[in-house]
């Protein structure tokens, strides 16, 4: 029979052997490098992901990740060549491409962000301090992030970091000043609006003095034509009666009473205080008879 120590110590042997195995390897994601520290001395990075080997209960593994990173940055108030302050809202996109001085030099990530929020700060200041409000917000924007990323990623090169991007999401004025500012751009729009209005109005009156005045005149020619028309036609009318007349006295005296007769008694009005032997009622006795004063009286009964 096996003696139950012996069992025992194989055991225990097979449990050491397997947290021997265990602390001997570590695995590399996909997304991280891995240094291995030995005793406190940092030895090469690892790259490559997959399964690897170090030394048990002596080297210790610290994962620092690959993938770019952000850093968020706290909006800057920075001054511009023409001394115009601004408010500038920047992010920056890093990397880190040596692991071992990554770790020497910062440590950790959370390190990292730190000293590069200063560094970023450092250089907006020294990029944007050279140019004008305009050329910030406007003109040079992207030659200006261009120059923020190269200077940035030199210095953060001595911390093991390379720096992929950097970005400014907002660069205004201060909000005091953009209440001015805005105030201001207000002020000269309503004046150009005033200005727009005026010479408008100028150019109404001047549209409507026009249009009176040709009005007038058309119809001061059209007056002039319809008098002129008019008096031919009355020269027309007196050529006709006149030749009516010497053609047939009699027909134009009938045709003038007829008139007269059309004037005189209209509905609205045919009161007259006449004789009733007047010449105007010479034709109401019919074609030929004489007035009722020229006749005899008749007999009374």
């Amino acid at each position: 029979m096996r003696s139950p120590v012996a069992g025992i110590v194989a055991l225990i042997l097979l449990l050491a052997v397997l947290i021997v195995g265990y602390s001997s390897v570590f695995t590399v994601d996909m997304t991280e490098q891995a240094l291995v520290v030995r005793l406190g001395a940092p030895q090469a990075p690892v790259t490559e992901p997959g399964l690897h080997f170090k030394a048990p209960f002596i080297d210790t593994v610290i994962p620092i990740d690959k993938r770019i990173l952000d850093l968020e940055n706290p909006s800057q108030e920075v001054i511009a060549s023409d001394q115009k302050r601004l408010v500038v809202d920047a992010f920056a996109r890093y990397r880190i491409k040596d692991a071992l001085h990554f770790y020497q030099s910062v440590g950790s990530i959370q390190a990292a962000n730190i000293q590069l929020t200063t560094l970023l700060n450092a250089s907006l200041r020294r990029v944007l301090g050279e140019v004008t409000f305009i050329q910030v917000v406007r003109d040079e924007r992207e030659a200006l992030m261009a120059r923020i990323r190269d200077q940035l990623d030199k210095e953060a090169g001595g911390y093991g970091i390379q720096v992929v991007d950097v970005r400014i999401r907002r660069a205004d004025l201060p909000e005091q000043n953009s209440q001015a500012v805005y105030q201001r751009m207000q002020t000269e729009r309503q004046r150009e609006a005033a200005e727009f209005r005026a010479q408008g109005g100028q150019k109404a009156q001047e549209i409507r003095s026009n249009a009176d005045r040709e009005a007038t005149v058309i119809i001061a020619e059209a007056n002039s034509t319809g008098e002129r028309v008019r008096g031919e036609g009355d020269g027309e009318r007196n050529r006709l009666f006149a030749e009516a007349y010497g053609k047939d006295p009699d027909f134009f005296a009938f045709y003038r009473s007829m008139t007269a007769y059309e004037n005189g008694l209209k509905s609205s009005d045919t009161r007259f205080l006449l004789k009733p032997d007047s010449d105007f009622f010479k034709f109401f006795g019919g074609p030929g008879k004489a007035p009722a004063a020229d006749q005899p009286a008749a007999a009374k009964p």
